[in-house]
């Protein structure tokens, strides 16, 4: 299938970036933590990442200028939106015909029907009897010279009492109206010094993760590229099975003035039993030779930590360990940091949210870091059937029948 052009104008800068720089794919897939598969398809056009995020600190690695940045984002816009153009959609599950209404069974032979008896109509109410208008009373009219008296008796009371009650006019100091002070506006909330972006579905090494989706095989769509995992999951209400890796990619917006990052919380706002659904693993066998740097959150424990873990790189003709880096990190415009998270269960289906904190300057505070809004979830798998697909006869087959287990 032919790439399409904005595909591959996007392909184009990324390898010139890359060549510019001359560092190997793994040792800028360790900066960026994504394998140096993962790179390589970016850089052959194969695929297009779903963040922009990974693309500029690529840029930033490269020591790209603005203008660089700018039209490596404007292609990277017009590869991503081919990509979902041509993204195949996830098919519709199948319609389960409704159950159909119990029949009443017919009479035996010999017997009819009872006829069905009318209800009888509730007999009218009588209309309550209007009640009787009072008569007037009648009131002695009076005669009219008498009546005229009285009304030139009530004027001329009326101009008595005005007369009498109004004030005489003295001189007076003026009367000066109270003056209120403006009330002091509220202060406009200051912006954070940083900006933060996250990617929430990540699989291990670019291929092996599990989704636990309420779908029979039949109606769940082939495993997408990771780039399209987002939308893949979406489309088929999935989550979770097992594990939850978070990418939190952090960055200043002055390239002179640091922002400290002191800690990084996990709170957990939900929990409950597994839900029975099937499981979906996305690759068996696949992953790459590099195991990033990561924190570590068991969230079965009461109060999950998070806790930071060595990462592993195999791609050289000697392993190594990539240290892990505790707490506390130095973010700027120009040097960005990326936080790993990796959240398990085995028996919790659960929810839950980051919170890290900063300070810089005189100002401190603490970020809360969610996806898109709602917590993270992250479920146990309850022993349900789990399927991976065959490629060859493209279709969902069991791990029995695949001869894989666990």
């Amino acid at each position: 299938m032919p790439k399409d052009t904005a595909v591959e104008e996007f392909a184009r800068l990324v390898r010139a970036l890359k060549a510019r720089d001359g560092r190997s794919y793994e040792a800028l897939g360790r900066r960026l933590s994504v394998s140096a598969s993962t790179l390589h398809r970016y850089c052959s056009g194969a695929t297009v990442p779903e963040e922009y995020a990974v693309v500029d600190r690529l840029a930033l690695l490269c020591g790209a200028d603005e203008e660089e940045r700018r039209a490596l984002e404007t292609a990277w816009t017009e590869a991503n939106r081919a990509r979902r153009r041509t993204a195949p959609p996830a098919p519709s599950p199948v319609a389960v015909p409704p159950s159909p209404m119990p029949v009443p069974s017919a009479p035996g032979p010999g017997l009819e029907p009872e006829p069905a008896q009318p209800e009888p109509s509730p007999a009218p109410e009588p209309a309550p009897a209007a009640p009787e208008a009072p008569r007037p009373r009648r009131t002695p009219s009076l005669p009219a010279p008498l009546l005229v008296t009285a009304a030139v008796v009530l004027v001329v009371l009326a101009l008595a009492a005005a007369l009498l009650g109004r004030p005489s006019r003295t001189p007076s100091a003026p009367t000066t109206a109270p003056t209120s002070s403006p009330s002091p506006s509220p202060e406009k909330e200051q912006p954070l010094p940083f900006t933060w972006t996250i990617g929430s579905q990540l699989w291990q090494g670019d291929c092996g993760h599990t989704y636990l989706v309420d779908r029979a095989p039949r109606a769940v769509a082939p495993p997408p590229v990771t780039a399209d995992a987002r939308a893949w999951a979406g489309a088929h209400g999935a989550v979770h099975g097992g594990e939850t890796l978070v990418r939190v990619t952090v960055q200043g917006r002055s390239p002179s003035t640091a922002v400290v990052l002191h800690a990084l919380h996990v709170r957990v706002v939900g929990r409950a039993a597994p839900p029975p659904w099937d499981a979906y693993r996305m690759g068996e066998g696949c992953g790459g030779a590099v195991t990033p740097r990561h924190f570590a959150v068991d969230l079965d424990r009461p109060r999950p930590l998070a806790k930071p873990v060595d990462g592993h790189d195999a791609s050289g003709a000697e392993s190594r360990t990539i240290p892990a880096v505790s707490f506390p990190y130095k973010v700027t415009a120009s040097d960005p940091e990326e936080l790993l998270v990796s959240a398990r269960t085995a028996g919790c289906d659960c929810r839950w949210y980051l919170e890290l904190e900063w300070s810089s300057g005189d100002r401190s505070g603490t970020v809360r870091i969610t996806d898109g809004g709602k917590p993270f979830r992250t479920s146990g798998i309850a022993g349900g059937p789990a399927y991976a697909y065959d490629t060859v006869e493209g279709r969902w087959i069991t791990a029995a029948e695949s001869g894989q287990s666990g």
